[in-house]
């Protein structure tokens, strides 16, 4: 999965702003970053960032676990020899 560091970039060359601490929120705390990736907790977590960060956090949260999946598969696809 791509860093904090990477997803804040990519946040800024899409947005203007780079959304750290929502990243941060994510990835930061080992012991939660599998349940915040854990896609059939998406609408709890929802509700917790929009209250922090609101629809613009909402919205750099869905694309993290979006950049993070698509990562994922690549990532496994290239580990079995397809492009």
């Amino acid at each position: 999965m791509p860093s904090i560091d990477v997803h804040a970039k990519t946040s800024i060359e899409r947005t203007g702003k780079e959304y750290k601490e929502v990243h941060e929120w994510i990835d930061k705390d080992e012991a939660k970053k599998v349940e915040r990736h854990d896609i059939t907790k998406m609408p709890q977590h929802i509700k917790e960032i929009e209250l922090k960060w609101g629809e613009e956090g909402v919205r750099e949260y869905v694309q993290h676990i979006h950049d993070d999946i698509k990562k994922r598969i690549a990532d496994t696809l290239a580990y079995f020899g397809i492009k």
